[in-house]
């Protein structure tokens, strides 16, 4: 086991790594920053300064360099605009972003698996074929459309909901979420269903497929020869097999909801991670960008860095299978 470990947290090593140097990299390629930050009238002695200010005198390899000796200390650089620590920012951002992020998920669990057990019990019927029907658009339509049309619908023509900010927080067991207040959960139910669509069509055809799967099996035959109740077979049963790879892929998918939902908390103001990204790509405060990214790829390596030590700690063939390669 010890080995295993050790093994895959190399492996996470270099892809932290490698990524660092194709963010940094990729990020200070593009863009002048100095020229959003200064006036139009500044002669060349203020640009100099500001460069030197800045740090973007040295060559990019230095940069880089720097970057990294300060990342090792849990520094990433100070804000080109707003002159703080650029995770500092990101953290100060971060609490909105995974609220919106676990109630997506939450909203994708607890649609998505009924709809899809109901579709794989019933295949024939109008109504789960309607539901698949449902789940490619899910997959299909653009995030930023539904987004808007959300907006016209809910908030414009119907005045239902808000269309924008994050609303009123309240604080619970040492927590500050809108989820604890009424107008807070008015302002994150549709941006919070945006994110969770294509979410809620992968859990219908996952939970479709292992349902359809499932029924066909020797356990699910026996059981209905003992003459056990077909309510008793689906809850017990069938649920208990297929919801190890819906909710493994699904607990997977909870890291893409954290790096994609820019687009959605751009179109509804979301006060998130995401909306500060935007903001500093059009400002190329470099440091946030670089931040951000470098924060997301070890969201992704961690989290597949637990799932893979789960998994080798509930069966050992994945172990087996690792060391024989």
């Amino acid at each position: 086991m010890s080995v295993f470990i050790i093994r895959r947290l190399i492996q996470a090593s270099l892809v932290v790594f490698l990524m660092s140097l194709i963010v940094f990299f990729g990020v200070n390629v593009v863009g002048d920053p100095v020229y959003m930050l200064i006036s139009p009238d500044a002669d060349q002695a203020e640009i100099q300064a500001t460069i030197a200010r800045l740090g973007l005198d040295r060559p990019i390899h230095e940069q880089y360099l720097l970057f990294l000796d300060g990342a090792w200390r849990g520094d990433l650089g100070n804000s080109f605009v707003f002159g703080e620590p650029a995770l500092r920012l990101i953290l100060h951002h971060m609490p909105a972003t995974l609220e919106l992020a676990f109630t997506a998920l939450a909203m994708a669990i607890v649609i998505g698996i009924p709809l899809g057990l109901y579709a794989g019990l019933y295949p024939d019927q109008a109504v789960s074929k309607g539901i698949m029907a449902g789940s490619i658009l899910g997959f299909s339509l653009p995030t930023f459309w539904v987004g808007l049309m959300f907006i016209m619908l809910f908030a414009v023509v119907l005045g239902w909901l808000p269309s924008t900010g994050r609303g009123d927080t309240a604080t619970f067991l040492g927590i500050e979420s809108s989820l604890f207040t009424l107008d807070g959960l008015s302002h994150i139910l549709l941006p919070a269903l945006n994110l969770a669509l294509l979410k809620i069509s992968l859990a219908i055809r996952l939970t479709r497929a292992g349902v359809r799967e499932a029924m066909g099996q020797d356990y699910v035959k026996f059981a209905r020869a003992k003459g056990i109740s077909t309510k008793r077979i689906i809850l017990v049963h069938v649920m208990k097999n297929i919801m190890i790879p819906v909710v493994t892929v699904m607990g997977l998918e909870f890291g893409a909801l954290v790096a994609f939902s820019v687009v959605t908390e751009s179109i509804f103001a979301w006060p998130g991670m995401g909306k500060l990204l935007i903001d500093a790509i059009l400002q190329l405060d470099r440091p946030i960008v670089v931040a951000y990214l470098m924060i997301i790829v070890l969201f992704f390596v961690v989290i597949n860095l637990l799932v893979d030590i789960v998994y080798s700690i509930l069966d050992p063939r994945v172990r087996l299978q690792d060391q024989g390669a």
